[in-house]
């Protein structure tokens, strides 16, 4: 009997990978991230299974209810949105999990960025405008950042940024980027990508701390700063030009 943590994707229950639905299908014991989750991801659980919501138990908890379903053999679909790769604290569980010797597995899931840049219709990166995102965040009361991944210096590479869980910290991050950025530089702000009340503004570094608070958005939105997000006049990828020859497309 194995762990299964499930990326559940940003919020369209039907952005949830297949292999992720039937594990969730097969499991006797559903483990998953509160308000984060869709209820029609959570309602593909077997009638028979317990299906408990994690957003009020602690570490231990966690575990010790993973370690009661695996000693009952039971599957454990441990289901976190996103993609779990990314600020889905999933290490400090598997770490457990290996003190203890209980087999578990990762299934990746559609991050929110991806789900963002879909929503908005546009490519993150743009020949001879940004061929780099860095996905980042601030520090506010989580985690504090390791040195030399605060914004002043990964703005200073001019990638497109998406920055997760700080819009509430809005007035550091515009404040850090302008000087590399630029204020026309434009932002968007995605609330919820994805899901059926998802919100979208846009601005540009100069604007968009008033827009965002006129919105209303205080969490779960998604900050993309960078050039990509506005240019329309840039080169096109070689990928297709018509001189452009690689092994699936040879020179005559």
């Amino acid at each position: 009997m194995s762990v299964h943590f499930i990326g559940a994707g940003p919020g369209a229950p039907d952005l949830i990978t297949i292999r992720g639905r039937d594990l969730i299908r097969n499991a006797g014991l559903v483990l998953y991230a509160g308000s984060l989750v869709p209820k029609e991801i959570i309602n593909e659980a077997g009638d028979s299974a317990e299906v408990i919501d994690s957003a009020p138990m602690n570490l231990d908890e966690i575990i010790e209810t993973m370690v009661r379903a695996h000693n009952a053999g039971l599957e454990i679909a441990r289901v976190h949105s996103g993609d779990p790769s990314l600020y889905g604290a999933i290490a400090e569980q598997m770490r457990q999990l290996d003190e203890r010797n209980i087999p578990y597995d990762v299934t990746p899931g559609v991050p929110a960025f991806a789900a963002a840049a879909a929503t908005l219709k546009r490519e993150l990166t743009l020949p001879g405008i940004s061929q780099t995102v860095i996905l980042t965040r601030t520090a506010v009361r989580a985690s504090a950042m390791p040195e030399g991944e605060d914004l002043d210096t990964l703005g200073k590479s001019g990638a497109t940024l998406a920055i997760h869980l700080s819009v509430n910290n809005l007035k550091n991050v515009v404040d850090d980027l302008t000087p590399h950025y630029g204020e026309d530089c434009p932002v968007c702000v995605i609330w919820r990508a994805s899901w059926p009340d998802e919100k979208i503004v846009r601005g540009t570094l100069k604007t968009i701390r008033d827009t965002v608070k006129k919105a209303g958005m205080t969490r779960t939105a998604l900050i993309l700063v960078g050039k990509a997000l506005g240019a329309t006049a840039f080169e096109d990828s070689r990928l297709y030009a018509a001189d452009h020859s690689h092994v699936l497309r040879p020179r005559d």
